[in-house]
């Protein structure tokens, strides 16, 4: 519980807020009469606001809580969320506004995790903490044609903390293929260089339902390749679902290091969560993850697929169509549907090789 009857030595606490931009002491609600005058800001379309700046000072990032007004999934995939360490020019986490809180697919959702919470489904809520040296800045960009008018926020955090050289700097990354690439597996990780901890990762799937019915998509396994690992990876799952804990599908529930906080079973949309918190995943050189998208027919959608003349693969092998469909069971086939992730890690340094967010087209398409 971080020794809550202990106040560490030197360390003060501050909040940015639209009451306080500069979190500076004694410094809030300056310029009015101390009454509620300036609890949002509005951003135009296009405008960048900075809703936190601090140099010359080490401290750690403890809670991130934001809303909007406009919760569209146009604002959720449009608006840029960024977070720079120690004065660099690149920020390590660069995402969708919903997305890096765990709305994805343009939905909110009411779930709560170890990390991440929505109470109502009307706010973004971060509590991971995020260690910095020299200074911190925290950016929101409206990359949509239309005009943002409240969004409110607390950033709260500590200065004067002391960093032993063994702590790491938080990092995330958006993803997003719209289709997959068959028997290619889905990269939430692209390969990163250098020493740190895999934190977890939140996708959204949207099932190509015109191309593969209404079969279950989520036979993928996870893998992930430590350290010179190049063909095959060292870590591997046994199927989506399993990943998340759950087994045999997945409804919707929010557990604390897992969960499925969106299960639209008629449309077939998903967005769920995994968190490397009491199974941490250390890389010392080196780390990439991926998911396969791998599907599963039954005798009911398998007799379907063959009345649509549909030809299924398992790697580069074709499926005898006539013949299972004959049979029923069950099988396992390659396919490619609309998938997207953020994934959240610790590095040994303020920034990384990984690729700039996709263009709000993109995002948005």
């Amino acid at each position: 519980m971080d020794q809550l009857y202990r106040i560490p030595e030197g360390v003060q606490t501050r909040w940015a807020s639209p009451e306080n931009f500069s979190a500076e002491k004694g410094a809030a609600t300056r310029g009015n009469d101390g009454r509620k005058r300036s609890a949002w800001f509005s951003l135009k379309a296009g405008e960048t606001r900075e809703m936190a700046n601090l140099s010359g000072v080490s401290g750690t990032l403890r809670r991130i809580w934001i809303t909007i007004n406009d919760r569209s999934p146009k604002m959720l995939r449009g608006l840029k969320f960024e977070i720079y360490w120690d004065g660099a020019d690149k920020p390590t986490v660069s995402c969708p506004l919903g997305d890096f809180f765990n709305h994805v697919l343009g939905k909110m959702a009411t779930f709560q995790s170890a990390l991440f919470s929505s109470p109502e489904g009307r706010s973004f809520n971060c509590c991971i903490p995020m260690p910095f040296r020299k200074g911190a800045r925290v950016t929101l960009t409206n990359e949509t044609d239309t005009d943002l008018d409240m969004v409110f926020y607390d950033i709260n955090f500590t200065i004067g903390d002391r960093h032993d050289d063994d702590v790491l700097y938080f990092h995330a990354f958006w993803n997003r293929q719209n289709p997959t690439t068959p028997r290619k597996d889905y990269e939430f990780l692209p390969r990163v260089s250098g020493k740190g901890r895999l934190l977890g990762v939140c996708f959204g799937v949207k099932a190509n339902t015109g191309e593969w019915l209404t079969t279950w998509w989520g036979e993928g396994e996870v893998k992930v390749y430590l350290d010179g690992d190049q063909e095959l990876p060292t870590l591997c799952g046994t199927g989506t679902e399993d990943y998340i804990g759950t087994a045999w599908g997945q409804g919707q529930y929010a557990n604390l290091y897992q969960g499925c906080h969106i299960a639209d079973h008629p449309n077939l949309h998903y967005g769920f969560y995994r968190l490397h918190v009491p199974d941490p995943i250390y890389f010392q050189q080196e780390i990439r993850a991926t998911i396969q998208q791998i599907g599963c027919w039954t005798p009911d959608t398998i007799a379907k697929l063959y009345v649509a003349g549909k030809q299924l693969t398992l790697g580069d092998v074709p499926v005898d169509m006539k013949k299972v469909a004959e049979a029923g069971g069950y099988g396992c086939f390659e396919r490619a549907d609309d998938w997207c992730s953020c994934v959240y890690f610790y590095l040994n340094s303020p920034t990384s090789n990984l690729p700039a967010l996709a263009p709000v087209q993109q995002r948005l398409a």
